[in-house]
């Protein structure tokens, strides 16, 4: 089981930028897939990016790339989630989340998941 505390959610500008970084504890970080959600206000869960174990592949929804990245330090067991370009749609709770395999995207495939942060984003 791995335990999951994201940070760095807020009220920001549109067209800012935040950084969300998650921590993680309990299984060895390397052994997973990381990756972050996100729902917003009567709306369904829905997937933002996935980072394998060691960092070397990435993936992130069309409408996302370019403008989010997301990245990993398993020295310091934590994944990041750096949003640029921010604008009103992306007004949600984001979650992290953790997969004991390579590299995965479906949210059925994520057994670990954090309380969420908010971030909130004004026009």
């Amino acid at each position: 089981q791995v335990q999951l505390v994201e940070s760095g959610g807020g009220l920001v500008q549109a067209g800012g930028s935040l950084r969300l970084s998650c921590a993680a504890s309990g299984r060895t970080f390397s052994t997973n897939c990381m990756g972050w959600f996100r729902q917003a206000p009567g709306k369904e869960r829905e997937f933002v990016a996935a980072i394998s174990r060691w960092g070397a592949t990435t993936y992130s929804t069309e409408s996302m790339k370019g403008r989010f990245t997301i990245s990993r330090d398993n020295a310091k067991n934590t994944v990041y989630l750096q949003m640029h370009s921010l604008i009103p749609e992306d007004t949600a709770v984001y979650y992290c989340a953790a997969a004991p395999r390579t590299l995965v995207t479906k949210e059925s495939f994520f057994t670990d998941w954090g309380q969420g942060t908010q971030v909130t984003v004004s026009s």
